[in-house]
Order: C-alpha cells, then structure tokens, then sequence
C-alpha cells in the first residue's frame, strides 16, 4: 500500500483515482482552492485528515474514513460512493452524503442541510445528526441510537428500521413504506401523514396532529404525548398507554388506550367500516 502522510494539499484532483492507498494526516485546504480531491478511488483508508475543499470523496468504491474532520466549506463531500465505513469522524458541509451504496457510519457527528438523500443500504450507529431535509428518498435503512434533530425527516424513505433513538423533527415519514421503529422517542408535528406500512413499537410520540392519512399504521405498546387530532383517515391498529388528547375521524381498524380525551366523528365522514375506538377499563 501506497502512503500519503503529513501532506498539506490544495490542487485540483490532488490525490485522484488512487487505489489502495492510506492517506493520513493530510491538509486538503490552500490557496489552489482544487475540488475534487479523491474523486475515482477505491480501496482507501483515509486517517485524520481535515477537509476544507469541495466535493473530496466522489465515486469512490470501497475504503474507510477514521477520525476525519469535514468542515463546513466542504460541501457535497461524499456521493455515488458504495462500500464505504466512516467511524468517528465530523461532517459539516452542506449534503455531505447523497446517491450512495452499502454505506455506514459509526459514531460520528453531522451537521449537514440535505443529507443522506437518494441512498441505499445504509447504516448509522451511535451518531448525532443536525440536519434540516435528512434521508429524502432513501432505502434499506438501518439505524441504531441516532440522536437526530431535523425538521423534514425520512421523506418517501422505504424499508427502514430504526432502534433506540431520539428524533426530534417538525415531520418525519411523510409518504414512507415500510418503516419500524423501536423503542425510540419521536417529537415533532404531523408524524407519518401518507406512509404506508408504518410500525411503532414501544416508542414515545410526542406532538400535534400525528399519523393521519396513514394505511398499514400499526403501534404496539406506545405512549402519546400533546396527541392531538391523531390518526385522521388513517387506517390503523393501535395500542397506546395512557392517553391520547383526541382522535379525529379515523378511516378504520382498531385504537385502544388507557384514555381518550376526545373522539371527533365529522358527519361527512361516513364509513362503511368503521374504526373501532376503545378505553381500558380501570
């Protein structure tokens, strides 16, 4: 294997198409302001080293990034990447990861507006997550204790599953397929409006105007908190302890918690099967 130590490196396609190679301690920053600095590479291992400059890490196919610091003008860092792990490293730039394959994080620190969209077979454990627009349209997701705060989160995502996390997000889920998620805290507002196949199991759902237009929506042994207006036309199969405020209008199926603050019937909603809403006797 090829070494690059200790280097300062500002050129354009400073270090481009190299293969089986470590690079380690590198400076990619200067006044050449070069894009691209690993762009085309495989089998890779790239150790403490700072990132400064765009678009560093394209096409690459297969290596491991350790300790690394991707700081906020390296934007775009890493797409159509595949095969890739990254542990305890720092993204900062702006859609750090985009149109990637067989990718995991582990560890690490992100803050980064757009991540993670149009990727596949990705996998993140024991990372914090900053981001506005995360994982739009990603698949074959597994996650395990994210502590993520986001606001348009895990759009149009597909088979997902997700363990003991923390997401704390204006809306999650919209128009997803497939997604469990155990044993975790989900805060935000309109949790879930569109999915298809939606599975919440042991997990705290905190916010306004969650899980309506759902199909396929199942929750096991969850707790609701401020749940209000939940579950509009939405089918669903429900297990919740303690209370939900209210439940609006749902289009079928069974809910059942300890209490009910409210269940809102609109006469236009007429079903010919109707949900069937019940409380715990104490």
């Amino acid at each position: 294997m090829k070494i690059y130590e200790n280097l300062i490196l500002d050129e354009e396609r400073a270090l481009y198409g190299i293969h089986n190679a470590i690079v380690r301690a590198c400076q990619f920053e200067g006044p050449a302001d070069g894009e691209s600095a690993l762009k085309e590479c495989g089998d890779i291992a790239v150790e403490n080293c700072n990132f400064l400059l765009r678009y560093p890490l394209w096409h690459v196919n297969g290596g491991k990034m350790s300790r690394c610091r991707l700081g906020e003008t390296c934007r775009a860092a890493l797409w159509y990447d595949q095969d890739m792990t990254l542990s305890d490293c720092t993204l900062n730039g702006i859609k750090a990861l985009r149109e990637c394959d067989r990718m995991v994080l582990e560890r690490c620190h992100v803050e980064s507006s757009e991540f993670g969209w149009f990727c596949r077979n990705l996998i993140l454990q024991d990372t914090e997550l900053i981001s506005e627009y995360p994982f739009l349209q990603c698949s074959d997701m597994e996650i395990q204790n994210l502590q993520m705060k986001g606001k348009y989160s895990f759009q149009y995502v597909k088979n997902v599953v997700i363990r003991n996390s923390v997401l704390d997000t204006k809306d999650a889920f919209w128009h997803s397929q497939n997604v469990t998620v155990m044993d975790s805290v989900v805060k935000g507002e309109y949790l879930g409006w569109y999915s298809h196949g939606l599975k919440l199991i042991r997990c705290k759902i905190i916010g306004t105007q969650p899980l309506c237009y759902a199909k396929g929506l199942v929750l096991e042994d969850c707790e609701m908190v401020d749940c209000d207006l939940s579950f509009e036309n939405s089918e669903v199969m429900a297990d919740i302890k303690g209370e939900i405020l209210s439940v609006k209008n749902p289009a079928g199926g069974h809910i059942t918690a300890d209490h009910i603050g409210k269940v809102i019937l609109d006469e236009y909603c007429c079903q010919e099967h109707p949900c069937v809403i019940s409380q715990r006797q104490p």
